[in-house]
């Protein structure tokens, strides 16, 4: 007698969810992806995808689409406020072996994956209950539906519900950083990977291709500090003695999303046959570029897993043994990194200069290694 195919929610269809969709499609399952948003909201920003988010995207069959669309970028500079080089860092070298480095607006990236999960999303669809039983849960949804599945990937980013509604853990923890983002185009031209550190504050400007560049900014603040009333006017203050192409490129920037920074750090990602992935189960501060990349990562294990073992349960243990060390050092890496925008000026600039290339390549020592 045929065996019943396993039934399979992801909620959530970002880029942690889409991702999950589609490892599950390649290990032969057919999951359904839910999203409380509406189809009409795309993502805005930009994203920066270091070699290890490009390999887990060629595993999943995605890197012929993602060819076409960004920047490929292979050099990292620090600079200080003047816009002086402190260090470099080879991203072809660091990188070799592994996927090249590519920048790109999220909204390309976000259309790809949606089409590698095939493209099936039920939109404005939230989840507002969970009955957790041995084998199975059920779902109960906001437009009064129900439904049983064998598993559940709570793939709903840094404040998911499914987190929440599976006991795993409450609210994110904010780090004291506001972060600013915005797409700029018209501004000059920049060709690689740029950051200019400053006193507790930083401004890191990245090539997408086809003359945009996507700034990301970030202030270190108390915890529990709100996000400035007017975005704009603040980027510019907190960047008004930057030099370099600084003053060119905000003099072209028209609009700028600001958030709290945050992180999602649980004793345990699993719950019956509830499991969470990405943001949801191990968000940090953007400072390594990595979120997408521990998406991807999580897809695949957790697709392998699921396929190759014999229960959900054990398969859910076992990608959650399989994926925390990975998860933790980027954790305190980004914690490291971080830590130094609290340093005098002068002596991080100095330690930089000296030491700075080795450092910084050394924070992906780990995950220059196959997941």
């Amino acid at each position: 007698m045929a065996q019943a195919p396993m039934r399979v929610l992801v909620v959530g269809a970002s880029v942690a969810g889409l991702a999950a969709a589609r490892a599950l499609r390649l290990a032969g399952l057919r999951p359904q992806v839910v999203e409380k948003l509406d189809p009409t909201v795309v993502p805005t920003a930009g994203i920066f995808l270091p070699g290890n988010a490009i390999r887990a995207l060629r595993d999943l069959g995605l890197d012929s689409p993602l060819r076409p669309l960004g920047a490929v970028v292979r050099r990292q500079r620090f600079l200080d406020v003047a816009g002086t080089e402190l260090c470099a860092v080879d991203l072809d070298r660091l990188w070799q072996g592994v996927g090249e480095c590519r920048a790109l607006p999220r909204a390309d990236l976000h259309r790809v994956l949606l089409t590698g999960a095939g493209g099936a999303v039920r939109h404005r669809t939230e989840v507002r209950e969970l009955e957790l039983g041995d084998e199975t849960t059920k779902v109960a949804f906001g437009d009064g539906s129900f439904a049983e599945y064998d598993l559940i990937v709570g793939a709903d980013g840094r404040r998911s519900t499914v987190r929440q509604l599976a006991e795993l853990g409450g609210a994110p923890h904010p780090v004291g950083q506001i972060a600013y983002r915005s797409v700029v185009t018209g501004g000059p031209e920049i060709t690689e990977w740029t950051a200019l550190l400053g006193r507790r504050c930083g401004v890191v400007l990245t090539p997408m291709g086809y003359g945009r560049t996507y700034l990301y900014a970030d202030e270190r603040l108390p915890a529990g500090s709100a996000p400035p009333a007017d975005p704009l006017l603040r980027l510019r203050e907190l960047l008004a003695d930057f030099r370099g192409p600084v003053p060119a490129v905000l003099d072209a920037v028209e609009k700028v999303q600001v958030a709290v920074t945050d992180e999602v750090e649980l004793g345990s990602w699993s719950r019956g046959n509830v499991v969470l992935v990405g943001d949801a189960a191990h968000a940090t501060a953007p400072t390594l570029s990595q979120g997408a990349a521990m998406a991807f990562e999580d897809a695949l294990v957790l697709a392998e897993l699921v396929r190759d073992r014999p229960t959900v349960v054990e398969a859910l243990a076992g990608y959650e043994s399989r994926r925390r060390p990975r998860t933790r050092w980027v954790l305190e890496r980004t914690r490291d990194r971080d830590r130094t925008r609290d340093v005098a000026p002068h002596l991080r600039d100095r330690l930089l200069r000296a030491e700075g290339a080795r450092i910084l390549a050394d924070h992906y020592r780990l995950l220059v290694d196959p997941v």
